[in-house]
């Protein structure tokens, strides 16, 4: 299959869809995504799947995480192999195994998989299910002080 053609410096492609993105994978990092993207639709009733930056990103209030395969670059060089899944809120996380990469990132935590054998579902939906927590209670504060806000007035 053909590759979809580039239209920013900073990636290797343009997808127009999560599906036509999948159609661009290697076998070993579409069988992984297939696999995360299952497991967040199956943890996550009712959210919404986007593109954002050529991969799938996962919200209900606002992004809760995405599954960035390694084939899909940021540069013009891979700088890592397999499969991403990140955590936008990351930091929020309470990662007492410390399974979490966090790299020299504020915010954004993630893990790297580069065999589907290394994913383990219960653990991974633990962190997923934190993760929609966080992004409810998020939402309400911010309703809450929008609605406090305009009582003030």
């Amino acid at each position: 299959m053909e590759s979809a053609k580039p239209n920013r410096k900073m990636q290797n492609a343009s997808y127009k869809s999560v599906d036509e993105m999948l159609g661009f994978l290697p076998d070993d990092e579409l069988k992984m995504t297939i696999f995360l993207r299952k497991l967040i639709l199956d943890c996550i009733p009712g959210c919404q799947e986007k593109l954002s930056y050529n991969v799938p990103y996962y919200k209900r209030h606002a992004n809760i995480c995405f599954i960035w395969p390694a084939s899909v670059t940021w540069g013009n060089t891979k700088t890592y192999d397999g499969i991403r899944l990140g955590f936008t809120k990351g930091f929020l996380l309470s990662d007492e195994l410390n399974f979490l990469d966090k790299g020299d990132r504020k915010q954004v935590y993630w893990k790297d998989f580069t065999d589907i054998k290394q994913i383990d579902a219960d653990l991974i939906k633990t962190y997923i299910f934190e993760a929609v927590v966080i992004d409810s209670e998020l939402a309400k504060n911010k309703k809450d002080k929008t609605v406090n806000l305009f009582n003030k007035l």
